[in-house]
């Protein structure tokens, strides 16, 4: 009994110290796992980028080199293939990354790639984040999932959860992990819990697609660039209100109310939220159950070996799609009218809203599908606090964006395609745009 209570809380706490702790630092307030990342950065300096365009290099060599040769790693499934390997699709994406990254790291090539505003905000700054991120993040982040604490605090969540979001319980760590860590962090907690079985297709794409917002340093860095820095505590709280709407309205909306309640595992509905047994509080039966669960945690080295194998998984597959994504669509926000043309409805919604430069300000909230930090960068130009308040809390709240969250939920195993990440985001725009602006007059 104490062994597996033991086994339960150091580890858990550990990892909620990492993922879930907010820390005061000289900068603001960030978290264990961004302050480690935040001094990889520092320490590698200007050598990061290239670091990470010889790893996107590598991945687009090892998956040509599977292609043509076969070999044996490529021919058995295991987490090596997945990791090197790459379909002629891929693999096309992979080479067209390297070759984007080559051209921004030696500033050789057309200016709508190689410049600061494209394909050097994507490499230099986006993808060193994540490379930074999963060098520690992918063997740390079973502390949260391995050892109980999903169970213990799932229970203690589920009849809330199941009414209001309709998730089980135990995605209320994966929830909060996703809300206080990075977006990538989020998405990959989430895509693994389905992977093994803990969330339907419906409740994973409901999970990804609500709460895998930015970081608490995140906005802090959105607002400051947008010049609002005095008003930081109302525009998180605009954030956490209108994040819960959309979190509440989304899931029973389509195209997420028209998922699936089916697993990816046959023997995943153990997993689940079960009837509380008579007598039991729900204190002592999350404790119980968060036993059970630590006592049948893998190995440690079961553990490091699985957190490598995601760690190379992000590296070879999701950076290049990142790098060649990322720096494409803000390509076309930035060099081209398209954005201008698509947003022409959002006039309307933004002066009904009692915006003033509306004009100015519907490019900005639409751009946000390309990255979620376009936003703030078009909104520079506006003069108006009130509206760039508003295009700031949009660009943490539409959540969807197809240089980081969209990529990476495209490649992975939930069942979510590109129309999807599309209607969602236009929803979360529509849900959270006003409360924002509602937000935003009371302020200003």
């Amino acid at each position: 009994m104490k062994k597996s209570t033991a086994r339960f809380l150091g580890p858990s706490v550990a990892g909620m110290l990492v993922f879930l702790v907010p820390i005061p630092t000289a900068d603001g307030i960030d978290i264990g796992i961004g302050i480690v990342t935040g001094l990889v950065r520092e320490l590698a300096g200007d050598a990061l980028p290239a670091v990470v365009t010889a790893v996107v290099c590598a991945s687009a060599a090892t998956s040509l080199y599977g292609l043509l040769a076969r070999p044996r790693w490529r021919r058995e499934p295991g987490d090596l293939a997945r990791a090197f390997a790459a379909s002629p699709v891929g693999a096309a994406v992979r080479v067209v990354g390297a070759a984007v990254a080559c051209m921004v790291l030696f500033d050789a090539g057309p200016n709508w790639i190689t410049s600061g505003e494209t394909g050097g905000v994507i490499l230099r700054d986006l993808a060193t984040v994540i490379f930074a991120v999963f060098l520690f993040a992918s063997v740390l982040l079973p502390l949260l999932t391995e050892f109980g604490l999903m169970e213990f605090v799932g229970t203690l969540a589920q009849h809330a959860f199941r009414p209001l979001l309709t998730l089980p319980g135990t995605a209320a760590v994966d929830c909060a992990a996703s809300w206080f860590g990075s977006s990538t962090v989020g998405v990959v907690i989430t895509a693994k819990q389905y992977d093994a079985g803990r969330y339907t297709q419906r409740e994973a794409a409901v999970i990804a697609l609500n709460f895998s917002v930015v970081s608490v340093a995140f906005a802090k860095v959105i607002v400051d660039f947008a010049g609002l820095s005095a008003h930081f505590f109302a525009f998180y709280g605009a954030l956490l209100v209108s994040g819960a709407a959309a979190a509440v309205v989304t899931p029973r909306l389509p195209p997420l109310s028209r998922k699936q309640d089916c697993y990816a595992t046959a023997d995943a509905r153990a997993h689940q939220d079960d009837p509380d047994p008579a007598g039991s509080g729900p204190f002592s039966l999350g404790l119980r159950r968060a036993r059970a669960r630590a006592a049948k945690s893998p190995s440690w080295t079961a553990l490091l070996r699985a957190g490598a194998a995601t760690t190379f998984d992000i590296w070879f597959g999701l950076l290049p799609l990142v790098v060649t994504v990322g720096t494409l669509s803000l390509a076309a926000a930035t060099h081209t009218p398209a954005f201008d043309w698509l947003s022409y409805p959002l006039v309307f919604l933004v002066e009904i809203l009692g915006l003033p430069e509306a004009r100015a300000a519907a490019p900005a909230l639409l751009v946000g599908f390309a990255d979620q930090f376009l936003p703030v960068v078009l909104a520079q130009g506006i003069d108006s606090e009130l509206t760039r308040f508003v295009v700031a809390c949009a660009s943490a709240t539409q959540l969807v964006y197809m240089s980081e969250v969209g990529a990476f939920l495209i490649r992975s195993n939930l069942p979510v395609g590109f129309r999807d990440l599309l209607a969602v985001f236009l929803l979360r725009t529509a849900i959270t745009v006003p409360i924002c602006a509602l937000v935003g007059h009371w302020v200003f």
